[in-house]
């Protein structure tokens, strides 16, 4: 199914609708996903000793600095990016929709490789989970796996946001564009 080239008026709103996604998703999902994580881990390094705790405690201090750093990045530089683009979308409309064309296409390949690090977390925390018998393996597994999932949703959500915004791209650019599968093979 083929699409026909997007008004300017839909074109802002696709940038408008794309953006909101990512800003919401970094400051309502992310970084308090984040903090709490932090919250988590601190709280397990002073009040639960033992092997487990820590082998928990260590991926959730590590994945709470980078998800609050993360969500914290994308969530305010969100607004100026969306300022930048429109401007350009007015001055220089195609110049600017191929920027944007080019940076979301790389974006969009980037999505294999992040399902693939996230399966290979929750392989890897199923198997020290249920291949090893120390405490600190089986507490490193489990927050393994729990980041497998949080990975997968929050990537599951930007990616399908990510196809849908370059299908709009493309069509204002005059590109003939096809219902986009999920993830590329």
């Amino acid at each position: 199914m083929t699409s026909t080239a997007p008004s300017m008026l839909e074109l802002l709103k696709a940038v408008d609708l794309y953006f909101q996604g990512e800003k919401i998703e970094a400051l309502v999902f992310i970084l308090p996903i984040g903090l709490l994580s932090l919250v988590f881990s601190a709280w397990l390094f002073t009040d639960e000793p033992g092997a487990f705790a820590k082998g928990v405690a260590i991926p959730f201090l590590l994945m709470g600095l980078l998800m609050t750093t993360v969500g914290a990045v994308v969530g305010y530089r969100t607004p100026s990016q969306v300022t930048q683009l429109e401007q350009g979308l007015k001055s220089a409309p195609a110049q600017t929709l191929a920027a944007e064309s080019t940076r979301i296409d790389k974006v969009n390949q980037a999505w294999f490789r992040y399902l693939v690090l996230w399966g290979l977390f929750g392989v890897a925390g199923l198997a020290l989970r249920f291949a090893t018998s120390a405490d600190f393996m089986h507490g490193l597994g489990i927050a393994l796996v729990f980041f497998s999932g949080v990975g997968l949703m929050v990537d599951g959500f930007a990616e399908r946001r990510a196809h849908a915004y370059a299908d709009v791209l493309k069509a204002a650019a005059g590109v003939p564009v096809a219902s986009t599968p999920a993830t590329p093979r």
